[in-house]
């Protein structure tokens, strides 16, 4: 679930019933402001949403798709269910297509991962792995995100992030620093009258909804990957009307999206890259017991940390660096080192090597503060993920999921450290009954995973497939997360089935494909 090399490594992965013909569901939305929120004043009715042209973005790396994009901000209620709510504004780019002369007459619309990334920083990724090939593409920051108006950044959290490579994962110190800097941003959010309960996946549905007939579209595709599979497929379930198709990349299911959930697919994950490596005769001989040595090595680190002086990946003055067992299972949930290096990464640690590990731990005390929405992330884990679970259910998942290992590290939903202490500062409503749902129906769904996919574990796009009765599911071998712009074939996957969403899409590119050989470092 938490996005988050290509950026969705760094995701908050992280991770819904449509009827074929019925209106979208009404459904209970977001209760009473969050503690400490203000309101402006009430009005007889929330204002209708309304697309506004305005100018583009200007990210610091410029982005060259987006000088010939018309942009503007879609304006929508912040509360749906409060009459008089304020209007929010996202942002939103339509990217032509590359073929202007003919382009096909259904746009695709994108969902960001994260939630909190930042939608546009995407841009590039979309457009080399030709999603506007012969369609316009359009994105829009999901509400909360980098360019909307309000933006829930929090770089509390952010200068947090930075200073805990120098902190025991697990410790309390750590913990008692995040909650601080939680209920700093927490405070300033409420004091500008953010209403921190109206940023969930309900919203975000319905801000594509209104999106759609802003912009005048009739019909439309989807693509979403991560968590924008969460929300590709609430939107489904939602608002059918004007779908055409659906592709969901890297998914992680409505109704099966949870704090202790995590577990299942960095263990899914860990041991199909495990698997490949065994099947490679080089990096079987090389390497004869990964489960083996992961497992020594989080216990070893986690009895007995590391604190090391590493310079940052991208220079500058060394950092100070703590590694440990929780550390050392979150480096590799991040995808850092890669998948083909970390047989090589975790041989190295064990004989007393652990240059690749410390060097990717330092790497995050260099944070680009003010640009991940976490306010957009906590109230989303918090509302959706978080309910009907509690710290002994993700240890209990945990230790299901690696056993031998020590509680301490198996306590921490991957990614998401102290989330329920956390959820206590943040207090929205709860809201899993409205989202845990799968989506069923019979618009055409493409459901694509990556083998190597540790934060949304590959078979789950099965049991999201279950109830959507047009799907097609694809795993790609040798993949992690967010298949599409890793990975020709999986684009030329999606470009057939965009084409022709319901005929049985070009799978051909699929078969034969492995994983590519894993580093092999001398003996």
């Amino acid at each position: 679930m938490p996005k988050h090399s290509i950026r969705a490594v760094t995701a908050v992965a992280a991770l819904a019933c449509l009827t074929a013909v019925g209106p979208a569901l009404a459904g209970p939305a977001p209760g009473a402001p969050a503690p400490g929120a203000t309101t402006p004043p009430a009005s007889p009715a929330s204002p209708a949403s309304r697309f506004v042209p305005g100018a583009c973005p200007k990210p610091p790396e410029p982005i060259e798709a987006l000088g010939d994009a018309r942009c503007g901000v879609l304006e929508v209620p912040e509360n749906r269910s409060r009459p008089g709510s304020r209007t929010i504004e996202l942002a939103v780019a339509v990217i032509p297509a590359v073929t202007p002369a003919k382009p096909a007459k259904e746009p695709v619309v994108f969902m960001a991962g994260g939630p909190g990334a930042d939608t546009f920083d995407d841009i590039p990724f979309l457009v080399e792995s030709g999603l506007n090939k012969n369609r316009d593409l359009i994105v829009m920051g999901q509400r909360g995100n980098l360019y909307d108006r309000p933006n829930l950044a929090c770089p509390e959290v952010d200068r947090f992030n930075a200073q805990a490579v120098g902190l025991g994962y697990d410790a309390k110190q750590a913990e008692a620093l995040l909650l601080k800097a939680v209920k700093e941003c927490r405070g300033r959010l409420t004091s500008q009258g953010v209403d921190l309960g109206a940023y969930n996946t309900t919203e975000n549905a319905a801000d594509f909804a209104d999106l759609r007939k802003a912009l005048g579209i009739p019909v439309w595709n989807v693509y979403g990957y991560s968590y924008g599979s969460d929300l590709a497929l609430t939107y489904l379930r939602r608002h059918p009307e004007g779908i055409r198709a659906v592709a969901v990349d890297s998914v992680a299911p409505p109704q099966y999206a949870t704090l202790p959930w995590t577990w299942s697919s960095v263990a899914e994950g860990i041991d199909n890259i495990f698997e490949a490596c065994a099947a490679q005769p080089a990096c079987k001989d090389r390497y004869p017991d990964l489960r083996r040595t992961l497992t020594e090595q989080v216990r070893r680190l986690e009895a007995h940390p590391l604190t090391l002086n590493v310079p940052p990946p991208g220079g500058g003055e060394p950092v100070k660096v703590v590694l440990d067992g929780g550390a050392l299972l979150n480096l590799i949930v991040a995808y850092t080192p890669r998948p083909k290096d970390l047989p090589a990464a975790l041989t190295e640690l064990a004989g007393g090597n652990p240059e690749r590990f410390a060097q990717a731990r330092a790497a995050g005390s260099v944070q680009n503060a003010g640009v991940f929405a976490h306010g957009l992330t906590n109230s989303v884990a918090c509302a959706e993920w978080a309910p009907g679970y509690s710290e002994t259910d993700v240890l209990k998942a945990g230790r299901k999921a690696f056993p031998g290992w020590p509680d301490t590290v198996l306590a921490q939903a991957p990614q998401l450290p102290f989330q329920y202490p956390v959820c206590r500062l943040w207090n929205v409503p709860d809201r899993a009954s409205v989202q845990r749902v799968a989506t069923a129906g019979s618009v055409p769904v493409l459901l694509v995973s990556g083998t190597f996919d540790v934060k949304t574990g590959a078979s789950w796009a099965k049991e999201a497939a279950r109830s959507l009765s047009r799907s097609t599911t694809v795993q790609v071998p040798g993949i992690g997360h967010w298949v599409v712009p890793q990975s020709p074939c999986a684009q030329r996957v999606l470009a057939s089935f965009l084409d022709r969403p319901t005929a049985p899409p070009d799978t051909g590119c699929v078969d034969g494909l492995e994983p590519q050989p894993f580093t092999i470092i001398p003996e």
